[in-house]
């Protein structure tokens, strides 16, 4: 098979679909490998790095594109849906439920997508996890350093010192991101809340993570008197192919102390704060109602090199089965792949992107 690797478009994203120890791997299983010039320069990677692992450099973004599967670590931008063709294998982050206009896009040109954030194997999100874990950790650093003056916080020190009171974290979420959040906070002597609809999953982060916590249930009540109290509050529910939940309401950020930091994890998903919207990497914040929000939907992309080995760890693995055995074959033999697969000839594979996209749903079934 082809494949191609093209440098990632969106604004401070420096992460890349592939490193040349993948790609030697892809070419020792007798693939052809074509990367775009300084794909992974931003990840630590150089074209030499490329070259001297067997791939193909070329300077055309659309001789990347060609390729019969390219992969990506977000979803493509609009100016790169000229490059769409029937038959293109695309395995990415994609997140259709809140993307109509690229659902369109990929159901016009029958492109084949395989979204690293629907592949579920055994109940877990094999390809979710390492870049959930990242953002989780980021979440708490970024949530540091809001909290300070110099970037308009209360000058509050999340651990605070003997005899000043520690600040309050509200963690919204008890999965991966959230563990790793209350992790992080936890260690550095906040006082840590954390609300889940789980109450199995809370008591496994109580158990698990050894520093007292608060856990609370999640519903509207908690929610806002906890909301209300916190210096840093941290949104990390997601729900697969669905548009995330809106669980914080305007209100309650109103009545939030002026200076509260709102950290949006779930943002590429829609996000689980009513005020939220998309932000970069290079305006990451926004205020409002004295409350700063931060709603980046690309965290990860701040430790490209860290973030792009986390994640090919974990993805290395299926990029190698669909491209040994074809996107068919591969989906038989591997429940997860399958779970992945969002778009395939010009149909929504994926039934909670249909729902969220009120679009018509076919299984993948009725293909193979």
């Amino acid at each position: 098979m082809i494949i191609g690797l093209p440098r990632e478009q969106e604004i401070n994203e420096n992460r890349v679909g592939l490193t040349p120890d993948n790609v030697k791997e892809l070419i020792n299983d007798g693939h052809q490998v074509i990367v775009e010039h300084q794909a992974g320069l931003k990840s630590g990677f150089n074209d030499e790095a490329y070259q001297a692992a067997g791939a193909t450099l070329v300077e055309e973004v659309a001789k990347v594109w060609a390729a019969e599967m390219v992969v990506k670590v977000k979803k493509p931008l609009k100016e790169e849906y000229a490059y769409f063709h029937k038959g293109l294998i695309l395995f990415t982050y994609l997140h259709l439920a809140a993307d109509s206009d690229l659902a369109q896009a990929l159901l016009d040109n029958e492109v084949t997508c395989i979204a690293y954030e629907t592949m579920v194997d055994k109940g877990t999100l094999p390809l979710l996890k390492p870049m959930s874990e990242v953002a989780g950790r980021m979440a708490v650093q970024i949530g540091a350093h809001l909290l300070e003056k110099n970037h308009g916080g209360p000058c509050i020190l999340l651990g605070g010192v003997p005899g000043v009171k520690r600040a309050n974290v509200t963690i919204i979420g008890g999965g991966v991101v959230g563990f790793n959040s209350a992790k992080l906070a936890c260690g550095l002597g906040a006082n840590v809340t954390i609300i889940d609809l789980n109450p199995q999953r809370l008591a496994k982060i109580e158990h698990t993570l050894g520093c007292p916590v608060q856990t609370l249930i999640s519903n509207e009540a908690n929610i806002h008197e906890s909301v209300v109290n916190s210096d840093l509050v941290i949104g990390s529910v997601l729900v697969a192919g669905r548009r995330t939940p809106i669980l914080v309401k305007e209100d309650t950020i109103q009545q939030m102390k002026s200076g509260s930091v709102l950290i949006d994890v779930a943002v590429d998903q829609g996000g689980n704060f009513e005020t939220t919207h998309e932000t970069t990497h290079s305006e990451p914040t926004y205020v409002i109602h004295g409350v700063t929000h931060y709603a980046v939907s690309n965290i990860p992309g701040a430790v490209p090199q860290t973030a792009t080995i986390a994640l090919t760890n974990a993805s290395l693995f299926y990029t190698k089965e669909i491209a040994n055995k074809g996107i068919i074959q591969a989906a038989k033999d591997n429940h997860t792949i399958l779970t992945g697969i969002n778009t395939y000839q010009g149909h929504i594979t994926n039934l909670a992107v249909s729902e969220s996209q009120d679009r018509e749903f076919v299984a993948l079934e009725t293909f193979i």
